[in-house]
C-alpha cells in the first residue's frame, strides 16, 4: 500500500541520521514507528553496494537474515494483515517501502540485475539433484572431503548462492512457505532495470530453457540404453518417446518456450513416465540390478524436473508463476543438501540395494504361502521331511564336533553338514520353517504397497484381510510338521544307536551342556537366537540375490542351449536342467548361505573372543531330543530339562520375530512404504485377529485359490523348499 504523505529524502550511503530514522518510521509504521524491523529495514537499504558481485551478495544474505528474524512487521499501520506470517509480513513491508521510495528501489534494481548477470543457473536447474554418475565410493569419499576441507568460492552459480542464503535443510519450508502475491509485486518493482542492463527474468528463462535442453539430452542417453530397451521388446527402437525428448526440447528452445511447445514436452514426459513404469513392473522377470534401478530412478528424477521447468516456464507472470518457482526452488534446495549430506547417500543407495535383494525374495515367498486345506497339509508333509533331515543334520553335527580335527576342517565339515541338509531338503521338496518369515515379508511389503488411489486403504485392507492369514496358517503348517517330526526321528536314532552300540548317541556331560546352553535365563540362548533370526534373515538376502543374478544374467536361457549339454543330454535334457537350476536357485543359494553362517559364526566369535553361538529352533529341540534320551526318563521331567523345552519356544519366537521384522522392513523402504504405514495395516490385521482368529491358523474349507498378491500357493508340482 502507497502512503500519500511524501517521504523526505533518504540517504543511500552510511548510517542514517535520528531525523531521518524517524521520519522513515512515521511514515512507513505510524502505528508503531519505534518497530525495529522498520529500523533495521532503513539501515539495509542505505547500504546498498552499487558494484561488485562478492558485497552485493553479502547484502543478499543480510536480507534474507532480516526477512528470517522472527519478530513479525505486523499492526503497522492499519491496513495491514495480521494473518501474514512473520517472513511475509517483512516481506509486505519491504514491498511498501520501495513501492514509496524510487532512490532505493532504483538501488536495489541495479543491485539484483547485477547479481543476476553474474551469476548463471544451468548447475543448478540441471544438475543439482540429479547424480552425476559416480560410484557410492567415490562419491562418499567426495562427500566427505567437502565435509572437512574448505571448499573453494564459487559466487557466480547460482546453485552455490542457493546454499549460501540457505544453510540448512530446514529453510526449504522457510522457503515455500514465502507468499508468490507479495513476491510478484516484489519482482514487478526490481525486476526491470533501466536498459542496457540485462532484465533477471530473460536472464533465469534462458538458464531454465538450457537445462531443459540439457536434462532431455541425458534423460534420452538413459531412457534409450539397452537393459532398459530389452525390457520393453514391443516397442521400436523407432517409437521410443525418449527419442522425441530430445526433439521436444529442442522444438522448446527453438520457440523460445511458446505454450503449445510446452505442452508437447509435457506429453513426451508422460510417455517416457509409462515407459519407467512398464520397465519397473517387468523387473522381477528379467532380474534386477543395482545399476538399471538406479538409472531408472535417474530417469524418472529428470523426467520430474524437466516437468517441473516447464509449469514455471508455462506459467503466466506475476503469482502463477511465483507459486511454480518456489515449488521448483524449495525443492532444489532439499536435493542441494542431499547432495551434500552423506546420510542421504548411505540412506538412498541403501534402498537400492534392497530394491535388488527384495523383488526375487518376494517372489520366493509366494511359495509359501498357502490357500486350500489340501495346500495346507502339503505344507504340513513338506515340512515333516524338513524335520527328518534336521534330525539327520543334528546326529551328523555331534559326530563332528566329537571328532579330533583342527578348527578348520571341524568348521568345514559342520558347515557342510548344515549347507548338505537345506540343499537336500530343496531337491526332495521339504520346507524349514525359520527360512518362511524372511520370504514371505518381502511378499506381504508388496501387498502393502500396491496401488495408490481414492480408495488404496481399502483396496490394501483387503489383500491384507486375504493375505496374511495365509501367511499365519502356512507358517503354522510347516512349525508343525517340522517339530512334530524332528522329535521322533531323533528319538529314534538316538534308541537305535543306543540299541546297537550299548551306550547313549551323547555322553551324560554332552547333554547336560546342551540342556543348560537352552535354558532361557540361565544362558545366552535369548541372545544366540536373535542372531541367528538375523542369519536366517541373511540367508533370504542371499537367496534372493542368487535367484536375481542368474536370472538377470540369463544363466537357464544359456544353459539350455548349451552346445556341452545339448551333446550330452539332447534339447529336451538341457531344458531340464536350465529348469532345474531355475526351481532350485533361490532355496540352494539360501540354504548353502544358512548353513555357512551356523557354522562359521562360533568360530569367528571365538577369534574376537565373543562367545557367540547359534540357537535354530528345529535344529535345538532336535538336540534337546537326544539330550532327553542320554538323560532317561526321569531327567526328562525335571525342571531344568523343562525349562530348556521352554528355551526352545523362546528360541522359535525369536528366530520367526527377528528375521520377519529385518525382512519386512527392508522390503518396505525398497517399495517406497513408509515404516508407520506398513505398521498401521498390520495392527489392523492383529485387531481383525482377535476378532475371528480361526482363518489365521486353519484353511477354509470352502476358500478356493485365486490369483494374485491376495492367494499365493504351494504348487503342488514344485517344492517348496526354496
Amino acid at each position: 500500500m502507497t502512503v500519500s504523505t511524501p517521504a523526505p529524502r533518504l540517504l543511500l550511503r552510511g548510517v542514517p541520521s535520528d531525523r531521518e530514522m524517524d521520519a522513515f518510521c512515521v511514515q512507513y509504521a505510524p502505528r508503531a514507528p519505534g518497530h525495529p524491523a522498520v529500523r533495521d529495514l532503513l539501515r539495509l537499504l542505505s547500504e546498498v553496494p552499487d558494484d561488485g558481485l562478492e558485497p552485493r551478495l553479502e547484502w543478499v544474505e543480510r536480507w534474507i537474515h532480516w526477512m528470517r528474524d522472527r519478530i513479525p512487521a505486523q499492526g503497522l499501520t492499519d491496513a495491514d494483515d495480521l494473518a501474514l506470517s512473520p517472513s511475509n509480513s517483512r516481506l509486505s513491508l519491504l514491498v511498501r517501502v520501495l513501492e514509496g521510495e524510487g532512490a532505493l528501489r532504483a538501488s536495489v534494481t541495479r543491485l539484483v540485475a547485477g547479481v543476476c548477470a553474474s551469476s548463471r543457473g544451468l548447475k543448478l536447474f540441471a544438475q543439482v539433484g540429479l547424480s552425476a554418475g559416480n560410484g557410492f565410493f567415490s562419491e562418499l569419499t567426495d562427500r566427505l572431503a567437502r565435509g572437512v576441507l574448505p571448499a573453494p568460492a564459487e559466487p557466480g552459480k547460482l546453485s552455490e548462492l542457493l546454499l549460501r542464503l540457505f544453510p540448512v535443510p530446514e529453510d526449504a519450508e522457510w522457503l515455500s512457505a514465502l507468499s508468490p502475491l507479495l513476491l510478484a509485486r516484489l519482482t514487478a518493482l526490481v525486476g526491470d532495470p533501466p536498459p542496457p542492463e540485462p532484465t533477471p527474468s530473460s536472464r533465469v528463462r534462458g538458464d531454465l530453457m538450457d537445462a531443459l535442453v540439457l536434462l532431455g539430452v541425458q534423460v534420452t542417453g538413459l531412457g534409450l540404453a539397452e537393459d532398459v530397451r530389452d525390457r520393453i521388446p514391443d516397442m521400436s527402437f523407432r517409437a521410443s518417446p525418449f527419442l522425441r525428448l530430445r526433439m521436444a526440447g529442442d522444438a522448446v528452445l527453438a520457440r523460445d518456450g511458446a505454450q503449445e511447445s510446452l505442452a508437447d514436452l509435457l506429453r513426451v514426459v508422460e510417455d517416457c513416465r509409462g515407459v519407467v513404469r512398464t520397465v519397473t513392473q517387468h523387473l522381477e522377470h528379467f532380474g534386477v540390478s543395482v545399476d538399471l534401478v538406479y538409472r531408472l530412478e535417474c530417469i524418472q528424477r529428470g523426467l520430474d524436473r524437466m516437468e517441473a521447468i516447464a509449469r514455471v516456464l508455462g506459467s503466466p507472470r506475476g503469482e502463477p508463476r511465483w507459486r511454480e518457482a518456489l515449488e521448483l526452488l524449495s525443492d532444489l534446495l532439499r536435493l542441494a543438501h542431499e547432495d551434500r549430506s552423506v546420510r542421504a547417500l548411505v540412506r538412498r543407495n541403501a534402498r537400492l540395494l534392497a530394491r535388488k535383494i527384495i523383488e526375487r525374495t518376494g517372489n520366493t515367498g509366494e511359495h509359501y504361502i498357502t490357500s486350500t486345506t489340501a495346500e495346507f497339509h502339503h505344507m504340513v508333509h513338506s515340512a515333516a521331511g524338513g524335520g527328518l533331515v534336521a534330525a539327520v543334520a543334528v546326529a551328523l553335527k555331534f559326530l563332528l564336533t566329537g571328532l579330533p580335527l583342527a578348527p578348520f576342517f571341524a568348521g568345514l565339515f559342520v558347515a557342510l553338514n548344515y549347507a548338505g541338509g537345506f540343499v537336500v531338503m530343496q531337491l526332495l521338496g521339504f520346507t524349514l520353517a525359520t527360512k518362511q518369515p524372511s520370504m514371505t515379508a518381502s511378499t506381504l511389503a508388496a501387498a502393502v504397497g500396491e496401488d495408490a488411489g481414492l480408495d488404496e486403504g481399502t483396496r490394501r485392507m483387503e489383500r491384507l484381510a486375504a493375505l496374511v492369514p495365509r501367511i499365519t496358517r502356512s507358517q503354522l503348517a510347516a512349525i508343525l510338521g517340522n517339530l512334530g517330526c524332528v522329535l521322533p526321528v531323533a528319538v529314534a536314532l538316538a534308541l537305535g544307536f543306543q540299541f546297537l552300540k550299548g551306550h547313549a548317541y551323547l555322553t551324560a556331560q554332552q547333554a547336560q551342556h546342551v540342556v543348560e546352553t537352552l535354558h532361557p535365563w540361565k544362558s545366552a540362548t535369548l541372545l544366540h537366537a536373535i542372531l541367528t533370526g538375523v542369519m536366517l534373515w541373511a540367508s533370504s538376502v542371499a537367496a534372493g540375490w542368487f535367484e536375481n543374478f542368474i536370472v538377470y544374467r540369463r544363466l537357464p536361457e544359456a544353459l539350455a542351449h548349451h552346445r556341452v549339454l545339448r551333446a550330452l543330454f539332447g534339447a529336451t535334457g538341457a531344458r531340464k536342467v536350465a529348469d532345474s537350476l531355475m526351481h532350485h536357485a533361490a532355496g540352494v543359494g539360501g540354504g548353502v548361505t544358512l548353513g555357512v553362517l551356523l557354522a562359521v559364526m562360533p568360530g569367528v566369535g571365538g577369534f574376537f573372543g565373543v562367545p557367540l553361538d547359534v540357537r535354530h529352533v528345529t535344529f535345538s529341540f532336535g538336540a534337546l531330543a537326544f539330550a532327553g534320551c542320554a538323560l532317561g526318563p526321569s531327567a526328562v521331567m525335571e525342571p531344568g530339562f523343562l525349562a530348556a523345552a521352554a528355551g526352545v519356544l523362546v528360541v522359535g519366537v525369536v528366530n520367526f520375530g527377528v528375521s520377519f521384522t529385518l525382512a519386512l522392513g527392508v522390503a518396505l523402504r525398497a517399495r517406497d512404504v513408509p515404516v508407520s504405514q506398513g505398521l498401521r495395516f498390520l495392527g489392523a490385521v492383529f485387531l481383525r485377529f482377535l476378532r475371528n482368529p480361526l482363518p489365521f491358523l486353519i484353511p477354509p474349507r470352502d476358500e478356493p485359490a485365486t490369483g494374485g498378491t491376495q492367494a499365493q500357493v504351494v504348487p503342488l508340482a514344485g517344492p517348496p523348499g526354496h
